[in-house]
């Protein structure tokens, strides 16, 4: 995940009684008497506002912010172009998570006796620990000409482009015609890249990145996509000028943001794209705040198998990138509602999502569709929560689930994959400034998964519970 300031500045419990207790004492957490906050980089270097003008609490955005970042980082002043600007200003940020974590795992497959994979257990790990980094630098090359480039690395230092894209604003002199190319996040309303949990089961949306099984045990090996992820392509973007109507469409290669046309598990990508689509609408309900609803359609396809391939030193013949065919249909739709009553907020998300038969099944196109076999579809359904005690304090509840409605095979028991998560947590921020953020990061996050794996013990399908305690120093300088 990275982080944008343009603002200047898993004894275990039944699953209802679980969420219930862990909701109550998210509520029931004392409210500590915090002061004002000013601004974090890098933009508040650049303009000198105050962190609340476009954060209702870092990394998320407000209404202005977002209007900001709509805008191509831009302000609609001089400070907008880098002519103007101190000459000693450098749109650099650097953000990591120094932490202690806990992790647990129940229902594990781990070697035993009877040989590999032969038991069933639990464990739990812990320690301390840091996350990986971004690099963010963002901001104008000259008048609705602007940039974002964010290298990202892993805990081991490895390094990879996050984001990487051009933007062309106002085109024709209309906020109707933007233009964004290279890598980019999609145009969620619920972005994944400023999500407000970091843990290792709360750090992403279910979600977004949920595939089905073709069986218990055996992963969907076709493609690897999320809808949460960067993707490379180009974008056309419209908003009115009050940012209260947004419009979106994308071109987009079919490798999950992977460069050189290879996908996420390795295959090989065609010559197909696919395409994103989002619209919103913004409205006040007296002096609630600014309430908005909206749509999106990820509709792709993905090659099923490899015109041609190379035989390693391995003797393992390898897909050459590129060369994929027998292109199949999946796609994703969703509804979301951002609602505000003053200081709460939660957002409302529905999630329908399909994949072709081929597909969900892990069957070539050129070959017949094994018996029972059917296009997996399933629904999914997000409630996030967000009180904004003050600009220093949120504190953040989330539930997502996922329901199958059709299995890949017929024989599958009827829940198999379906998800239940719950996060719950909330971060303090002692200072922020022109320089610098700080935030005391506090968070719990537990992952029902139902049906994922045969068990070795028993012979039937079991499900997996996971968690995660987090306590982290999340900083951006």
């Amino acid at each position: 995940m990275y982080l944008l300031c343009p603002a200047a500045g898993k004894s275990r419990l039944t699953r209802p009684a679980t969420a219930l207790l862990y909701s109550c004492f998210l509520l029931t957490i004392t409210l500590f008497n915090c002061h004002p906050t000013s601004a974090i980089p890098a933009f508040a270097r650049k303009y000198g506002m105050p962190c609340s003008a476009c954060h209702e609490a870092w990394p998320k955005l407000s209404p202005f912010g977002q209007q900001f970042k709509d805008n191509g980082y831009q302000m609609g002043n001089d400070r907008d172009a880098p002519i103007f600007q101190n000459p000693a200003y450098w749109p650099i940020a650097l953000r990591i998570t120094p932490n202690w974590h806990l992790e647990t795992f129940n229902n594990a497959v781990v070697d035993g006796t009877g040989g590999p994979n032969s038991a069933v257990e639990n464990y739990k790990t812990q320690g301390f620990d840091y996350t990986g980094m971004d690099i963010l630098t963002a901001g104008t090359l000259a008048k609705d000409f602007s940039f974002l480039l964010v290298p990202s690395s892993d805990e081991t230092g490895a390094f990879h482009f996050e984001s990487v894209n051009l933007r062309f604003s106002n085109i024709l002199n209309s906020s109707w015609f933007n233009i964004k190319v290279g890598k980019f996040e999609l145009d969620n309303l619920q972005s994944e890249k400023r999500i407000m949990t970091l843990s290792s089961n709360g750090g992403f949306y279910q979600n977004y990145h949920f595939q089905p099984l073709v069986q218990p045990g055996v992963p969907e090996a076709s493609y690897t996509f999320g809808i949460g992820d960067n993707q490379i392509g180009i974008e056309w973007m419209g908003h009115s000028k009050n940012d209260r109507t947004r419009v979106s469409a994308s071109l987009l290669n079919g490798t999950d943001g992977n460069p050189d046309f290879i996908t996420g598990n390795g295959g090989a990508a065609g010559r197909a794209y696919s395409g994103f689509f989002a619209a919103s609408q913004a409205f006040e309900i007296g002096n609630l705040g600014l309430q908005r609803v909206g749509g999106f359609a990820y509709i792709g396809q993905t090659p099923t198998f490899s015109r041609f391939t190379n035989t390693g030193p391995d003797g393992v013949p390898v897909p050459i990138p590129g060369t994929g065919i027998g292109n199949q249909l999946y796609y994703r739709l969703g509804l979301i509602g951002m609602w505000y009553v003053k200081k709460f907020d939660l957002t409302t998300m529905y999630f329908y999502g399909h994949d072709s038969a081929y597909l969900g099944t892990n069957t070539p196109a050129n070959q017949p569709l094994p018996p029972g076999a059917h296009a997996p579809s399933w629904n999914g359904g997000l409630f996030e929560a967000h009180y904004t005690f003050n600009p220093q304090m949120i504190f953040i509840n989330r539930y997502e689930l996922i329901r199958m409605s059709q299995q890949a095979f017929s024989s599958n028991p009827g829940d198999t994959g379906d998800v239940d998560a719950l996060t719950f947590g909330f971060r303090y921020y002692p200072f922020m400034n022109s320089r610098a953020g700080f935030a005391f990061h506090n968070e719990y996050s537990i992952v029902w998964q139902r049906n994922i794996f045969i068990s070795p013990v028993t012979g039937f399908p079991a499900g997996i519970t996971s968690s995660s305690l987090m306590f982290g120093l999340d900083f951006a300088f």
